[in-house]
């Protein structure tokens, strides 16, 4: 069971992240139009450290794996398999289409539906 996470969903214009702690859920916005690619780990780190996380193997990142921006796509990709490497955090990919909207309802529906990937992430980018 997935209890602490951080979610990503990083496929356009828009990022978005959620972090779930202690049963408490927190949603952040990214909306910058240059470089917001290079704000994506000040971002996570601030997020995390203003709400004290511990990275460990009890920790679990879910990131979206598209359709979506190629760019957007491989930066997130990046990061958070840059944090599986080194924190030994559990890693999960999930397809946009899964996530009707990114609010707790349906994240928990996504995590309790078993829609999760965990071996080989695949992305998958529009043309």
């Amino acid at each position: 069971m997935i209890e602490n996470f951080l979610i990503l969903s990083c496929i356009g214009q828009t990022h978005k992240i959620g972090l779930r702690i202690k049963n408490n859920f927190y949603f952040y916005t990214i909306e910058q139009k240059e470089n917001k690619h290079d704000h994506l780990v000040l971002n996570i780190l601030n997020l995390l450290k203003k709400h004290k996380v511990i990275l460990d193997n009890k920790f679990s990142i879910i990131v979206n794996i598209g359709p979506g921006n190629f760019s957007s796509i491989r930066t997130s990709l990046s990061v958070v398999k840059g944090m599986k490497i080194s924190k030994k955090i559990n890693l999960y990919g999930f397809n946009n289409a899964d996530l009707e909207q990114f609010d707790q309802v349906n994240i928990e529906f996504l995590i309790d539906k078993g829609l999760l990937q965990n071996k080989l992430i695949k992305p998958i980018y529009l043309s």
